[in-house]
């Protein structure tokens, strides 16, 4: 597949290792697969297994190829779950030496009478109850009220009770259609925005239509000649992409997820 990115075309015939080496993969030979704006798609030369990488993960790549180019990642990955994420270092606590032993041993040690005692005074068992039924009720208000915020934050302004309402019909779109006939079919968009795409030529328009409640993505080289990449939704959701996007013929859902 053509890739969007320069820097990665000379893995585009053979094969690669990474450096630092993916945790948890015991054979670090890969092979290209695939790269989109914001991921990458390698298969593992030995197993065939094929995972995606986040292009902002992958660092330079070596001018050397003897025997494998290398790679390199900005963090240390590992392969858990049928995906790679950042891998954790467990901290595991050192044992404790035969003759070390804490300070406070030593003090019984240099005062030779008893420590004083010291009169305590057991609280009554309706204090206690009390104070333990006020700490459970406090929690669950706290927990209530953190409850209460995340439905808030997940509920959209201008649905009814905080759920999302349906998406609503739509007229069809293919890659041809541009920002005029997009107009045409849906009107003015509420927003428009451009956003300049940051590995190479080229980035997305993106069309808000706050009355249907759905983004449009347009993609090209300039806002100019953009056309129809994908929908969204109001939960930035993909309900519709084309099947081939004017972008470097690549497909559009990875590009807009």
């Amino acid at each position: 597949m053509p890739l969007i990115a320069t820097g990665l075309a000379e893995l585009r015939h053979g094969r690669f290792s990474f450096y630092p080496a993916i945790v948890g993969v015991r054979h670090n030979e890969w092979i290209l697969r695939r790269a989109t704006w914001t991921d990458i798609l390698v298969a593992n030369a030995k197993t065939s297994e094929e995972i995606w990488i986040p292009r902002r993960l992958v660092g330079e790549v070596s001018s050397i190829e003897a025997p494998f180019r290398i790679v390199g990642l900005v963090k240390v990955l590992e392969y858990r779950e049928g995906m790679v994420l950042p891998h954790r270092r467990s901290v595991i606590e050192m044992p404790r030496a035969v003759n070390d032993f804490h300070r406070s041993n030593l003090r019984p040690a240099l005062y030779g009478r008893p420590a004083g005692v010291v009169a305590i005074r057991a609280e009554s068992n309706s204090d206690s109850r009390f104070w333990r039924v006020l700490r459970g009720s406090i929690a669950t208000g706290i927990l209530a009220c953190v409850a209460v915020m995340f439905v808030v934050r997940d509920a959209h302004l201008g649905t009814r009770f905080g759920w999302t309402s349906a998406t609503p019909r739509l007229p069809n779109f293919n890659q041809w259609d541009d920002y005029s006939s997009v107009v045409k079919k849906l009107g003015n968009p509420t927003s428009d925005r451009w956003v300049q795409s940051g590995f190479g030529s080229g980035g997305y328009r993106r069309l808000w239509f706050s009355r249907k409640g759905v983004t449009l993505i347009l993609a090209g080289a300039s806002p100019d000649n953009a056309h129809y990449a994908g929908t969204l939704n109001r939960d930035g959701e993909i309900i519709q992409s084309v099947d081939a996007s004017l972008i470097h013929e690549l497909d559009s859902a990875p590009v807009l997820r």
